[in-house]
């Protein structure tokens, strides 16, 4: 069965309500998700999923640095990811405070690594964003992708 892990950073708790949400939608679908804090993570963890989504807050329009050490760490599997379904989603205090380029911050990380991602012509286009608190439209929008998520990597393995 194929495997989508969830990686997230959260201090507030937002972004880890939006990960256990994706990963509800990606179980939705029949494939397992694992949804792990990413100061528990080592970059090795990636080469055992098909898939790999990361959140982070929202900080100064960039993911928190946790994230960005994780990625950076990755650079001795360069190569190894290739072919594998990446993803990633964001939380901040303001529409618009940054939540685009955070996403997009990390899904240019994961075109390095050769991996393979999806935009969305509805709702969240590079992934889905919260404001605060993730409302109904933010559940919503974590469910949905991670159903569109598991979608794919079912299309590749």
């Amino acid at each position: 069965m194929s495997r989508i892990l969830i990686l997230y950073y959260s201090r507030s708790g937002n972004t880890e309500e939006m990960a256990r949400l994706i990963g509800k939608g990606i179980v939705e679908e029949g494939l397992e998700a694992h949804v792990m804090d990413i100061d528990e993570a080592e970059p090795s963890a990636m080469l055992e999923f098909q898939g790999i989504i990361i959140g982070s807050p929202t900080y100064y329009g960039a993911s928190a640095y946790q994230v960005k050490d994780l990625l950076d760490r990755s650079v001795v599997y360069h190569g190894k990811l290739e072919g594998k379904v990446g993803g990633a989603f964001t939380s901040s205090a303001n529409l618009a405070g940054g939540n685009e380029t955070t996403i997009m911050g990390i899904l240019q990380m994961f075109m390095v690594h050769g991996m393979v991602l999806m935009g969305d012509p509805k709702g969240s286009h590079y992934g889905p964003v919260s404001v605060g608190k993730p409302d109904e439209r933010a559940r919503e929008e974590c469910l949905r992708y991670g159903r569109r998520m598991a979608a794919l990597v079912k299309k590749f393995f």
